[in-house]
Order: structure tokens, then C-alpha cells, then sequence
């Protein structure tokens, strides 16, 4: 009875100085549990901290460097990333280049034509990325009759009215930058897949 009484005091005191390690008061900001996964470290791109006991005031590492040390030896040139060629592009991993056209410049984005064939097979996956992306607000037939489509309200029917003479450049840039009620997805789908998308659109849901 005396040894439960003993841990449970024991446990009760721990319990009591984790709660009072937590407050913070005066200069002492308390105590945090593994400090690095709260507040990382910074690291500036073209520029490092090469002294290896800047911070160590504060550092818990395990390879006894200062907390805000940051410098990659395997980069001979002082830098934590390398710095693009000189006048180059940059390009996706699908080789497209960077989509330039504003939100607003929906007239010279009707101009656009598609890189890619309009195959089977590209509809086929443009069927699928239709499903995964617009099919909730849209609805399975591009009617505007998604379940989110109605909580939302005024979604484009995909099938009615000036929609179907849309060019196609004109949709790929809704989808990337956004009209409306219709949200921005550049971010989310890569350039190839919205063009899959277009092409869906195009040549299954309107001629339905």
C-alpha cells in the first residue's frame, strides 16, 4: 500500500513539474519538447552560416553545431541552392514553360491551341482528371449539377448556351487561373492534364 501511495506521489510530482515547465514568465520562455520541430531553421538560399557555433546558446542537435549553423559542405559555392543558368527558362518536368497569361487575359488565352493530340486514349485520361476535379461541382455530365455544384450554386452547365463555343484555350485558362465562382487550379493540375481535361470537355460532354 506504501509503494502505491510512493509512485503515485511520484507520478503526481512529475505530472506537476511538466505543467509548470510548459508557463513562460519574465526572460525564461519556458521549456519546448524536440525545440527543432517547433521553430525550424530558416535557410537562405543563396547564402549560409558558416560558423558552426552560431546559436549554440540555443542548440539541441545532435551533431553539437549551433543551433543556426547552415552550411552545406557538399556546395563549393557558399550557397544552399544553385542559382538557374543565365538566361534560361525554367520548365516543368513535363517540358512545358512557365503559364504567364493574368487571370484577366481571357482573350489571348482563346487563342491558345493545345499541344497535345486529341486520342482516345488522351480523352480517356481526360474522362478520369474530369472525375478527380470538376465532376463535384460540374456534375458527370458537365450539367452544373454536382453535389457541391448545388451548395455553391451558379455553376456553369458545361452543355448549354455560349459554353459550347468556347475555344479551348479559353477553358484551359479557366481552369488554371480561375472565373468567378470557378476556382484557380494551375496550382493543382499540371498544364498536360488540364489540356486532357479540355480536350473531355470538348469532345465527349458537349457533343452528348
Amino acid at each position: 500500500m506504501k509503494i502505491k501511495r510512493y509512485l503515485y506521489t511520484i507520478a503526481m510530482a512529475g505530472v506537476a513539474f511538466g505543467v509548470a515547465s510548459c508557463g513562460a514568465s519574465g526572460d525564461h520562455p519556458g521549456y519546448e519538447y524536440a525545440p527543432q520541430m517547433y521553430n525550424s531553421v530558416a535557410y537562405e538560399p543563396l547564402s549560409q552560416i558558416k560558423n558552426e557555433d552560431e546559436g549554440s546558446w540555443l542548440s539541441s542537435r545532435e551533431d553539437g553545431k549551433g543551433e543556426f549553423f547552415n552550411s552545406n559542405p557538399n556546395n563549393p559555392h557558399g550557397m544552399n541552392m544553385r542559382e538557374p543558368v543565365e538566361n534560361t527558362v525554367p520548365r516543368t518536368r513535363d517540358g512545358y514553360l512557365p503559364y504567364r497569361l493574368k487571370a484577366f487575359e481571357l482573350e489571348k488565352a482563346a487563342e491558345l491551341k493545345s499541344p497535345i493530340e486529341a486520342t482516345d486514349e488522351v480523352i480517356a485520361e481526360g474522362r478520369v482528371l474530369y472525375t478527380q476535379y470538376c465532376a463535384t461541382c460540374h456534375g458527370a455530365g458537365g450539367e452544373g449539377d454536382g453535389k457541391a455544384g448545388e451548395v455553391v450554386g451558379g455553376v456553369a452547365n458545361l452543355k448549354g448556351g455560349a459554353y459550347i463555343d468556347l475555344p479551348e484555350g479559353h477553358i484551359f485558362h479557366v481552369i488554371m487561373k480561375g472565373k468567378g465562382r470557378m476556382g484557380a487550379h494551375g496550382s493543382q493540375i499540371p498544364q498536360e492534364r488540364i489540356w486532357k481535361i479540355v480536350h473531355y470537355v470538348k469532345q465527349e460532354i458537349q457533343k452528348q
